[in-house]
């Protein structure tokens, strides 16, 4: 079995990147094999270009995918798991990994342009899972509605019928990261564990 994890964050010094490699070293603990796709670091281009409108704009499937988009294709084909890890900015994701779904979710591939079905050539994935970490608190994320609304934006739409089995871990309050680190450690350390249960 095979995870790809779709990692943003620009810094290596981020409590995101600390969250990265805790993960990892839980799926290594559990034997599992894993890629990263880190968008920064590979430099990904998250701005459809015009070429890329024609095709996603008018369902124009006979228009090549641009070969970066088929790279990324390539990994989720391979995957039984994805987990998307990334921090928590002006209540969504980066850009970045925005405009990963803008462009490898790609018409034909991840939803169909015609109404006979809603996805395309992409295959249903086992396990997918959301780990982000944000700077308030997950009680007041909650009681403001944003962890909801980034449950509804994220796993209901952007995951969707993609995946068969879909979480949203939020690692709130790393604005005090000297309260939160232990809790979230033990939370991250799990998930190799349980992805093995769901995907085996």
């Amino acid at each position: 079995m095979k995870v790809l994890i779709i990692y943003c964050h620009p810094s290596r010094k981020s409590y995101t990147y600390e969250i990265l490699e805790q993960l990892k070293s839980s799926l290594e603990r559990n034997k599992l094999e894993y890629e990263v796709s880190d968008l920064y670091d590979m430099g990904f281009e998250p701005d459809m270009n015009e070429k890329e409108y024609e095709r996603e704009g008018f369902g124009n499937t006979e228009l090549p995918v641009p070969q970066d988009v088929y790279a990324e294709h390539q990994k989720i084909n391979k995957a039984d798991c994805l987990i998307f890890v990334y921090p928590v900015w002006w209540s969504d994701c980066p850009a970045k990994l925005k405009g990963w779904f803008d462009r490898v979710y790609a018409v034909g591939y991840a939803y169909d342009s015609s109404k006979e079905k809603e996805i395309g050539q992409m295959k249903i994935i086992k396990y997918g899972l959301v780990i982000c970490t944000a700077g308030y608190p997950n009680s007041y994320l909650e009681q403001i509605g944003i962890a909801e609304s980034m449950r509804k934006v994220m796993v209901e739409d952007r995951l969707g019928g993609r995946f068969r089995k879909k979480d949203m871990v939020l690692l709130g309050g790393t604005l005090d990261k000297s309260r939160v680190r232990s809790k979230h450690s033990k939370i991250v350390e799990s998930i190799g564990e349980k992805i093995k249960k769901i995907v085996s």
